[in-house]
């Protein structure tokens, strides 16, 4: 095991040297850049631009490099000094944006995950171990209603009835009065006030289709012989049902691992963007929107390094929770 971990973060060196080539390069790909992007909202606003100022803004951003050259000083300064370049859009570092959004999503997307698992799991082994029942029946519905509805629908419903009966917005993370205040009992208050929509929204947004792989995989590892032998030695069902066919069934959950870890850093945007959220979604989707290179290409980056981490903790899971895989050792 060992051995297969130091071997697997081996691998990630030319594994994230080429998703950080991969990810600069797909910035690169859109016609124009910055500048151009830049003019054309001066424009726009009836500002017209002297092709003097546009080269002088080229020079400042260093878009007059050729681009194997950007890319070598974008990759040596991440790596040597933890420099992740410049934001031309928010005319700052691209760290100090990222960092006060970084803590923000990770708490919703993390939270949201935490809360679709714990509704998602015991709802899909019930509607299992029940198979055919009026709840099975109720669980089934609801599975297909959540796989059915964007969420963004239902955040934007939910926050109308929350305005209307309530009294309050709950668009953002806190309300106007609270931003800016250093962290209180009142600011806590307020921000749980806040949260639990999105944290709702994120997590409903998964939980159908969680429920219907839990279903469906526990269904058919209740049929196989080991159960079978199990019930004839007398193991007690909860037991038996825990201890084996449930720890098969969450499989899946495990192995996505991969896709988990980078929707934790990006969020769910389109629910983001509707109920104002202070995360990275909306960010990304801005720096796209307006080729600001070094913001994008730095959250693409991040969102690679979160897929391959996340692949290699689903395979470590995998292990722990099924006996049967032992990595290294398959064919011998």
């Amino acid at each position: 095991m060992l051995q297969y971990i130091a071997r697997r973060l081996i691998m990630l060196i030319p594994i994230l040297i080429l998703m950080s080539l991969v990810a600069f390069v797909l910035i690169q790909l859109p016609p124009g850049d910055y500048v151009t992007y830049r003019i054309n909202q001066l424009a726009l606003s009836g500002i017209e631009t002297s092709e003097a100022e546009a080269q002088r803004l080229i020079r400042e951003f260093g878009l007059d490099l050729p681009v194997p050259l950007r890319y070598w000083r974008w990759v040596s300064n991440i790596v040597t000094r933890g420099n992740w370049g410049w934001s031309m859009q928010w005319t700052k570092p691209v760290w100090e944006v990222l960092a006060p959004r970084l803590p923000n999503t990770i708490l919703i997307s993390l939270g949201s995950l935490l809360l679709s698992w714990a509704i998602a799991v015991p709802i899909g082994i019930f509607s299992a171990t029940h198979q055919y029942s009026v709840m099975d029946y109720i669980a089934t519905f609801l599975g297909f209603f959540g796989v059915a509805t964007p969420g963004f629908l239902i955040a934007l419903i939910l926050a109308w009835v929350v305005f209307t009966r309530l009294g309050y917005s709950p668009l953002g993370l806190f309300s106007v009065e609270y931003l800016d205040q250093p962290w209180s009992w009142a600011k806590l208050v307020d921000l749980l006030k806040h949260v639990w929509l999105p944290l709702t929204m994120v997590g409903l947004s998964s939980t159908g289709s969680t429920i219907r792989v839990i279903r469906n995989n526990l269904l058919d590892e209740l049929q196989k012989q080991y159960v079978t032998t199990a019930r004839a030695k007398g193991l007690p069902e909860w037991k038996l049902l825990l201890k084996y066919p449930v720890r098969m069934a969450i499989n899946p959950l495990l192995s996505t691992m991969s896709s988990i870890l980078p929707g934790l850093i990006s969020g769910a945007v389109l629910i983001d963007i509707i109920l104002n959220l202070p995360t990275l979604g909306p960010v990304l989707l801005r720096a796209t929107l307006a080729q600001d290179m070094y913001l994008a290409g730095s959250i693409t980056l991040i969102l690679s390094a979160m897929t391959v981490i996340g692949a290699l903790l689903g395979d470590l899971l995998l292990a722990v929770a099924d006996p049967r895989i032992r990595f290294g050792r398959a064919g011998r």
